[in-house]
């Protein structure tokens, strides 16, 4: 990532899309290998398992090329994002990943109360009360919807497994 001096600092576009470009290519490669594991030949009975999955995994790693090339070609300096910029896009992004990697050993429900708390407290500004009511609320209410009213079973913790949900 390269910085610009002046009143816009932060990661250049070109250096992005690059990464970008590479990072979906090898998306594409993992399609590829994966596809080649199932199969990408006609069976019997047909097409095997892999093999539309093969097609489309060569497309996205043919069209991650072409954004390499064209990365590679350009370079007007144009800056991707300043760094304020990218520390608010962060501080929505980092949350939301502790958040959906915390759900399998905590539950649906503890999850979602700290996360919503956390937003509205942090990001929000709302008063403790506000915060607190939202926060216990909206999953209370998930639950009732869910779990009572449609029968559908949610990821449940050690918490609420102690509550008996």
């Amino acid at each position: 990532m390269t910085e610009r001096s002046g009143s816009e600092s932060g990661p250049a576009h070109k250096t992005l899309e690059f990464g970008m470009a590479l990072l979906i290519g090898a998306f594409g490669l993992v399609v590829i290998f994966g596809s080649v594991k199932a199969g990408i030949n006609w069976g019997a009975e047909g097409p095997r398992a892999g093999f539309f999955p093969f097609y489309v995994g060569a497309a996205i790693v043919g069209a991650s090329a072409i954004n390499l090339w064209n990365a590679q070609r350009d370079d007007d300096g144009r800056v991707f994002a300043d760094w304020g910029q990218l520390r608010q896009v962060m501080s929505v992004l980092v949350p939301t990943a502790i958040y959906v990697a915390s759900m399998p050993f905590v539950g649906l429900y503890v999850a979602s109360t700290v996360f919503i708390a956390w937003f509205m407290r942090w990001l929000g500004g709302y008063r403790w009360l506000t915060t607190i009511a939202v926060a216990v609320g909206m999953p209370v209410v998930t639950y009732l919807v869910f779990e009572r009213w449609f029968l559908v079973p949610l990821p449940k913790g050690p918490f609420e497994e102690w509550l008996g949900l």
